[in-house]
């Protein structure tokens, strides 16, 4: 019937962006552990105009309807960063991505693929790789594993029909990304702990806890490691400028100095260990929504955020030290320390790594070291166009 065809729109204004958020969020709130975001940060996210990723990034956002209702949208992305990269870490030329999808069926899944696809190959794009929404950074993969959970700070959530959804449309498995749970009230394997103590032994060695006072040097630091140690694995885009200091200005809220760590040896920074608190318990006591009163139980919550999960989403070591005994001592006498001061000041008992890449042995290793346990899967797919 004519009435029932889907029609997707190409949409760009303010208003209508608050439109594809708004309708991205009527769908997480279907899904049984689905967490409100804060509107705001999400407007925030897709506006040009706020978020520096936008600075080296082309974009088109749909939305499809039908019968006059909205059912679904997605985005279409380049990232021209991306484009630099050699092909064998993932991107490199000819890499397009989607993002932010959500569809009412398979039929409007198929559409809104079809829509992305078609303007990633009007601007030279030769294959596609999402979900990803939208900086690699931010939300990447489908989660396939874990949504018996609510998910964590800064996680995606995903219904588990949307794999076949997209495997069905011509996808498929790029890479895996992975996250572990932890039981961090028990101590670690005596072997780990006789790691940590000759680390502590060792003058060389300095694991000390983030300077907020002097926060802007220490993100600059942090994000320094970062892309370096980052630099050789799949997907890396470095950050840029304008993006260390947005992210800077955007997490400083949630950074505890007792639960962020940098490891230095001979006085100089060679790793780091962020940790943050996850915010989405008390998002999902507000609903996501900051007023009349939320903003009080948020606020409160982040002078001291006791007994939440804590979330381990960065770490890294310089790539100079990558396979060496130093870089998974400093790696375990960094969660050692956040580890005893998110149980003993907060009264933590779980926390979460990652994402990891499956095939990243160094990080698979540690974590299988103090006996986390895979507890999400996302996975980033690709077609050629």
């Amino acid at each position: 019937m004519a009435g029932n065809e889907i029609s997707i729109e190409p949409i760009g204004s303010k208003k209508d962006r608050a439109r594809f958020v708004d309708l991205g969020r009527a769908f997480a709130a279907r899904e049984p552990h689905s967490v409100p975001q804060l509107r705001s940060e999400q407007l925030e996210l897709v506006d040009p105009d706020r978020n520096p990723f936008f600075g080296h990034a082309s974009h088109q956002f749909f939305i499809a309807t039908r019968d006059g209702k909205d059912v679904g949208r997605i985005s279409a992305h380049i990232d021209h960063l991306a484009l630099e990269l050699p092909p064998e870490q993932g991107m490199g030329p000819g890499t397009g991505m989607f993002g932010y999808f959500d569809a009412e069926d398979e039929e409007v899944a198929k559409a809104l693929l079809a829509a992305a696809e078609e303007w990633l190959r009007g601007q030279g794009m030769t294959h596609v790789l999402g979900p990803i929404s939208m900086s690699i950074w931010e939300e990447p993969g489908l989660l396939v594993k874990g949504q018996d959970h609510p998910p964590t700070i800064m996680m995606g959530h995903h219904p588990a029909h949307y794999q076949g959804w997209i495997e069905g449309a011509g996808y498929e498995p790029a890479k895996t990304l992975l996250t572990y749970d932890l039981d961090i009230q028990k101590g670690f394997p005596p072997l780990i702990q006789r790691i940590v103590q000759s680390g502590e032994r060792n003058a060389r060695i300095n694991v000390r806890h983030v300077d907020l006072k002097r926060w802007d040097e220490e993100v600059a630091v942090v994000l320094g490691i970062l892309n370096d140690a980052w630099s050789s694995n799949w997907g890396f885009v470095p950050f840029t400028p304008e993006e260390i200091a947005y992210a800077g200005k955007k997490l400083k809220p949630l950074i505890h100095r007792r639960l962020n760590m940098i490891a230095e040896v001979d006085g100089r920074p060679v790793a780091f260990m962020l940790t943050f608190p996850d915010v989405n318990g008390v998002l999902k006591k507000i609903d996501g929504k900051m007023f009349p009163f939320g903003w009080i139980s948020l606020l409160k919550w982040m002078r001291k955020p006791a007994g939440t999960i804590m979330r381990v989403p960065l770490m890294g070591v310089l790539k100079e030290l990558h396979n060496s005994r130093l870089a998974s001592q400093l790696a375990f006498m960094m969660i050692e320390n956040i580890r005893q001061n998110a149980v003993e000041w907060l009264g933590s008992t779980r926390g979460e790594i990652g994402w990891i890449l499956d095939d990243n042995q160094g990080m698979n290793a540690i974590a299988d070291a103090i006996e986390s346990k895979v507890n999400r899967e996302y996975i980033i797919y690709r077609r050629q166009l």
